[in-house]
């Protein structure tokens, strides 16, 4: 079970600490807005109330005890930069904040965050690239290179095996599995392609735009 403190409890650090406590982390939850932490107070292990600027108060927390810390604080970019730098030097094994923009994240990373995340830019990606093709049903970026999809499999894969289509030579991709109605499987290279089949592919946009022909 992880223990991990939450800062910040707006939208996203609401989302983010009711999930980790579905999932049986011990979670404390922070903000200096006292409606807020009676809203997450039923959903989490425990919460305070306080300013994550202050180092006394960060202290208080017994930072080092946490495997994880986020810093959710959004628009209070000020705020999220000193606390994540403080968090570092009360010694927080790993420290994951959020950021608005590029800029933001270039300074949280250069001042002690292990991990930037940026929900409204990866949502955005989700969305233009999910609504780019009626091919593409869902999409996860994994890093710059590399993203996993959801793709209607083309009409001219009908009645052919895996291994006759040979994707992972001639695209350099490769599919992770197929959905055929309700049923989820890894394919082997006898599987016959059907009308209808969904393949869960990982691989570059370029490869799987010019092996999908999106």
């Amino acid at each position: 079970m992880k223990s991990v403190l939450i800062i910040g409890v707006g939208q996203f650090g609401c989302h983010v600490a009711k999930r980790m406590e579905e999932l049986h982390c011990e979670v404390m939850a922070v903000d200096c807005n006292e409606e807020r932490i009676n809203e997450i107070l039923p959903y989490v292990t425990n919460a305070r109330i306080g300013d994550s600027t202050n180092e006394d108060f960060l202290r208080s927390l017994g930072i080092d005890n946490y495997d994880l810390c986020i810093v959710a604080l959004g628009s209070l970019f000020q705020s999220s930069l000193e606390t994540t730098s403080l968090l570092k030097e009360l010694g927080a094994k790993k420290v994951i904040s959020r950021a608005t923009n590029d800029v933001q994240m270039k300074f949280l990373l250069r001042n002690g965050a292990d991990q930037v995340v940026y929900p409204e830019k990866q949502m955005a990606l989700r969305i233009a690239t999910k609504y780019a093709s009626d091919s593409i049903l869902d999409f996860i970026q994994l890093d710059n290179t590399y993203s996993i999809y959801e793709l209607k499999i083309p009409k001219d894969w009908y009645g052919k095996t895996l291994a006759q289509l040979d994707i992972r030579k001639k695209f350099n991709i490769n599919i992770l599995t197929l959905k055929r109605g309700n049923e989820v499987f890894i394919p082997i290279p006898g599987t016959l392609m059907q009308v209808g089949d969904i393949a869960f592919v990982i691989g570059g946009m370029k490869d799987i735009q010019k092996c999908f022909k999106i």
